[in-house]
C-alpha cells in the first residue's frame, strides 16, 4: 500500500472533479483521468477496423506479433474510448509481449445494450479468425470493459464457438445494481465511483432491458466453460463485495479464477502510473496472460 501517492491520486480527483454532473463533463473528466500519462513513445499505434468495428493496435519494440490482447476499455459502457486508453494499452503490450488491441465499441446511451455486447463479440470472432484459432487471442477489460469481456465469453460460450485462451478483469462490473454491501460500508473510501454513478450509467446502458441479464450483470450467469480468469480489485471500491461474489460462483462453477486483492488501491489503479502498484499489477496481467497464450498453444503443438 502506498498511501502518500493515493492521496496524490485522490487530489488530483477532487481538483478535476466536474461540478456539472452532465455527460459529456463526465466524458471529459474520465478523459482527463485516464490521461494523466502520455503514451511511451516507443510503442506505434496504427489505426485497425476488427469485425468491423473501429480499434488501435499498439505494440511496443521486441513484442511477439503472434499474440494478442483484445482490449475493453471502461466507463461506465458510456465514457471513454481507445485513444484515451493508449496509456494504459501501451503499458499492457509491454508487459504481454504482443499485441494490445483496443476497441472503439459503441457507447450508450446513444447505442444502449446490446451494442457494445455485439461489437465486442464481433471483434473476437474476427481476430480468432485472424489469428488462425482462439489459442493466440486473450480478452481484458476494465470495470465496464470487464463485463463487456465476460459478456463476450458467455456469448461465444452459448453459441458452441472455440473461447479465447484467457482473460483479464480489472476491477469488472459484474453486477450493475451493486447489491453488495460494500456499496454501503465502503462508500467513504472510494473516491471515483458511488451509488448514484452505478445507478445512472447502468440505467444509460441497459435503458428498460434487464439489469439482471446474466449478459449485462455476469454474477447471474451461468459459469460453466469459461477459461481462465485472473481478476485484480481494490480494497477501496464500493464493488469489492460484488467481485468477491463473482468469485466464489466462478470456483463453484469450476472455472480457473486467479483472484488478486490488492490492499489500499482504488477502482481501476491500474490507471494511475504513480501507484507503484499500478505496475506490479500490469507486470502481472501480462506475465499471466503470456503464459495462458503460451501454455495454450504448447497443449495445441502437442495434440
Amino acid at each position: 500500500m502506498a498511501s502518500a501517492e493515493i492521496e496524490q491520486v485522490i487530489q488530483y480527483l477532487d481538483r478535476h472533479r466536474p461540478t456539472e454532473r452532465t455527460l459529456a463533463t463526465v466524458r471529459g473528466y474520465l478523459d482527463a483521468l485516464v490521461s494523466m500519462e502520455p503514451p511511451a513513445p516507443d510503442v506505434s499505434v496504427e489505426l485497425i477496423t476488427v469485425g468491423g468495428v473501429p480499434a488501435e493496435r499498439l505494440m511496443a519494440p521486441g513484442n511477439d506479433p503472434s499474440r494478442t490482447l483484445l482490449y475493453f476499455h471502461g466507463g461506465g459502457y458510456s465514457l471513454g474510448s481507445a485513444k484515451v486508453y493508449r496509456p494504459l494499452a501501451g503499458r499492457l503490450a509491454r508487459a504481454f509481449g504482443g499485441t494490445t488491441v483496443v476497441l472503439d465499441y459503441r457507447l450508450a446511451p446513444e447505442n444502449p445494450f446490446p451494442a457494445g455486447k455485439d461489437d465486442a463479440v464481433s471483434a473476437t470472432r474476427a481476430l480468432i479468425r485472424e489469428m488462425g484459432g482462439p489459442r493466440r487471442v486473450v480478452l481484458g477489460g476494465d470495470s465496464a470493459g470487464g463485463g463487456l469481456a465476460l459478456a463476450t465469453l458467455l456469448s461465444l460460450r452459448d453459441a458452441g464457438e472455440p473461447l479465447p485462451a484467457a482473460a483479464a478483469l480489472l476491477s469488472p462490473w459484474v453486477d450493475l445494481e451493486g447489491t453488495g454491501e460494500s456499496v454501503t460500508t465502503r462508500a467513504a473510501l472510494d473516491p471515483i465511483i458511488s451509488r448514484e454513478g452505478l445507478t445512472n450509467l447502468g440505467q444509460l446502458y441497459v435503458g428498460n432491458h434487464d439489469k439482471r441479464d446474466p449478459l449485462v450483470a455476469a454474477t447471474y450467469a451461468k459459469l460453466e466453460g469459461l477459461p481462465p480468469l485472473l481478476m485484480q480489485v481494490g480494497t477501496r471500491e464500493i464493488q469489492f463485495d460484488d467481485a468477491v461474489t463473482f468469485v466464489e460462483k466462478l470456483r463453484r462453477a469450476g472455472v480457473a479464477i486467479d483472484f488478486e486483492i490488492w490492499e489500499g488501491m482504488l477502482h481501476v489503479f491500474q490507471l494511475f502510473p504513480v501507484l507503484p502498484d499500478a505496475q506490479l499489477a500490469i507486470d502481472r496481467i501480462g506475465s499471466y496472460l503470456r503464459s495462458q497464450v503460451d501454455g495454450a498453444h504448447a497443449a495445441t503443438e502437442e495434440k
